[in-house]
């Protein structure tokens, strides 16, 4: 498969996982606390990565372990605990919809701190997609007036955090394999997501004893297994494959993903959701449109 079909296939596979993740936290978030769930999902992740890509992490140079170290936390942990607190007060549609702005801060980020070309395109195109997010976020706020999008903010954060570790993979981890990357990074998440289970009482055999705690490790293990260290890899991947804006685009297709496990769920959906989900698919299409080439015949 060539490199431009390639990129194509993992940015629908990550819109697949990542856009169930939100849902799989939700379930997670009934027996566990943001801290319990964020700590757990990170520390399973982090034994199968070791499991499966130690052998990666001898190729990591002396010199990268800052960056990767950087990458990992707000890359990873610190954004799967905004994420987990934000959803104990909005729905997990709309925090999926509120992570789509992504691609924009990944863009902005560039720009003024990477040195990343301005492609005019490129920039319609995320501008675009934005406003069918917050088209997305009106209607969602319409129908559950409820919600306390305060907390709407919690994403936003996360999605900074994702938009810089973007383009330090793409500046500083270029010549890493993917496996290699997320192997990397979770071998130094694993040691603090250990200390705060342990200080927030998660190994309690009471507390685990819990049917309904129980139910909702086997939601975040498939979380950590599928929506994080199998993402983790292929959207490390994806970023050496084309840049940070491209591969940040996958968060424009999650909350698709995620509206149907949500209306799944019983979280209401209405058109102008729809009509807003079209608009975003519209987005990522533009600033992802390759420039034809004019021959003379």
């Amino acid at each position: 498969m060539k490199n431009q079909q390639l990129k194509w296939f993992y940015l629908v596979s990550l819109a697949l996982l990542w856009g169930s993740s939100f849902i799989l936290i939700k379930r997670g978030l009934i027996g566990l606390s943001p801290l319990q769930l964020g700590s757990f999902r990170v520390a399973l992740t982090a034994v199968v990565l070791i499991v499966i890509g130690f052998k990666k992490v001898g190729h990591i140079k002396k010199t990268q372990w800052k960056w990767i170290g950087i990458s990992g936390f707000i890359g990873s942990l610190f954004p799967t605990y905004l994420f987990a607190y934000a959803e104990t007060e909005i729905d997990s549609a709309v925090a999926a919809i509120l992570n789509s702005t992504v691609p924009l801060l990944a863009l902005i980020v560039g720009l003024f701190l990477f040195g990343t070309v301005f492609i005019k395109k490129q920039f319609i195109g995320v501008v675009v997609g934005l406003i069918g997010s917050i088209g997305l976020i009106l209607a969602g706020a319409s129908l559950n007036p409820d919600q306390n999008y305060w907390f709407g903010v919690l994403p936003v954060i996360a999605s900074l955090m994702y938009a810089f570790n973007a383009n330090i993979i793409k500046s500083f981890l270029g010549g890493i394999s993917a496996l290699g990357i997320a192997t990397g990074s979770f071998i130094i998440l694993f040691f603090p997501s250990m200390a705060v289970l342990y200080f927030t009482g998660f190994f309690n055999e009471a507390f685990l004893a819990q049917e309904e705690v129980q139910t909702s490790l086997l939601y975040v293990g498939v979380l950590a297994i599928l929506g994080t260290a199998l993402a983790k890899i292929i959207f490390n991947r994806l970023i050496q494959l084309s840049d940070p804006v491209f591969s940040t685009s996958v968060t424009y297709l999650i909350p698709v993903v995620a509206l149907f496990w949500g209306v799944l769920d019983g979280e209401e959906f209405d058109l102008l959701q729809l009509a807003a989900g079209g608009i975003i698919l519209v987005g990522v299409y533009l600033s992802n449109k390759k420039k034809r080439v004019k021959t003379n015949a």
